[in-house]
């Protein structure tokens, strides 16, 4: 009892929190009474804990379950379709992406408000299942990072896993993501600049080394002078890859889209020369080169692009022929040493679902 008991008391603690929130309240609107939150609500959130505490007993006991971990914040990387199921006590926070609550009785205790059904989770709220109640939140964008407190059961659905993809590609040292705190840093829920772009599509072609020994002069007052950027600006530019928004500007923070970056792939791929093709018949070649299929031609138009669509576009390239060539362009990229055989067996075999 004292194990289960020690297990728990995080979550008392947000239970605590939740009720001290609530009971703050809003003068003209209020969520619940004080007496209501210090009665009805603490009385089954008590009672709720303590079938808990028994279970957990009982399970230590017949040593049948592992100890439950309910207490500690746990972080995961989701997709659109895919649903977390909680109980009263459940703690669930969106880091990124979007999701609704589906079902049951919810607290914004960010807020002080209840979410019902169909109401949009929003971004850094802490949302808590009330009593006597079984709720579930349910991710709505392509990819969203959920933390999560107080047990739970995901059900994941089979949309195109865009978050198994960043993983193999970062299994072929081709995708490394931000750095950011969360989800990996993969951040696939922003939209790409074009630094990034570019940093991908280097990488893509396996030539990441030789862009980092670059060494010159660029005549793009907007790249910090000695920085990485620089390098990966530098080398593209020296090798006609790309030609800068203007004669001196490279706007590196101006977002990218399906265009640009798929005009990227059929550069790297020997279909397209820059500053010889229209970026906005970009897809129509990619299609035609068999580099796209019909149904991400119609995605790619009618979605916003984000880093999760970059690395899509940038997992299924390695799969598509050379222009005049029987190699693809993971052969391409193995022979260069950048990921080995057993590395591309690996990111094939991931679980990413199938195409559009």
């Amino acid at each position: 009892m004292k194990k289960t008991l020690a297990i728990l008391l995080p979550v008392l603690a947000l239970l605590a929190a939740a009720l001290w929130a609530l009971a703050a309240g809003g003068a003209d609107d209020p969520l619940a009474s004080l007496s209501y939150l210090e009665g009805t609500f603490s009385d089954t959130v008590d009672r709720a804990v303590e079938a808990r505490l028994d279970t957990s007993d009982d399970a230590l006991r017949s040593g049948t379950v592992a100890v439950s971990t309910s207490g500690t914040w746990q972080e995961s990387r989701l997709k659109r379709g895919d649903t977390l199921t909680g109980t009263t006590g459940t703690g669930v926070l969106l880091l990124a992406g979007e999701g609704q609550v589906t079902s049951g009785t919810v607290v914004d205790v960010t807020a002080g408000t209840v979410a019902a059904p169909g109401t949009a989770m929003t971004v850094r709220h802490r949302y808590l299942v009330a009593e006597d109640t079984t709720a579930v939140f349910s991710i709505t964008s392509k990819t969203a990072v959920l933390d999560h407190q107080g047990g739970g059961s995901f059900s994941y659905s089979n949309t195109t896993d865009y978050n198994a993809i960043a993983a193999a590609l970062k299994t072929l040292h081709l995708f490394r993501g931000s750095g950011s705190g969360y989800g990996q840093g993969f951040d696939l829920e922003n939209p790409p600049n074009r630094i990034q772009a570019l940093i991908m599509f280097i990488r893509v072609l396996g030539e990441e080394e030789e862009a980092l020994a670059w060494s010159g002069t660029i005549p793009f007052r907007d790249v910090a002078v000695g920085s990485q950027s620089e390098k990966y600006v530098g080398y593209a530019y020296s090798k006609g890859y790309t030609n800068g928004y203007t004669a001196t500007e490279f706007r590196p923070s101006q977002a990218v889209n399906a265009y640009q970056y798929t005009e990227f792939l059929l550069r790297a791929m020997g279909y397209s020369v820059a500053g010889e093709n229209s970026i906005s018949t970009a897809l129509d070649r990619a299609l035609a080169a068999g580099i796209l299929t019909d149904g991400e031609v119609s995605m790619l138009q009618r979605e916003r692009f984000l880093r999760a669509e970059l690395v899509y576009l940038s997992y299924y390239a390695l799969e598509a022929p050379l222009s005049g060539s029987g190699e693809t362009l993971a052969d391409v990229v193995q022979n260069k040493g950048v990921f080995t055989r057993q590395e591309w067996r690996s990111a094939q075999a991931a679980e990413v679902g199938s195409r559009f």
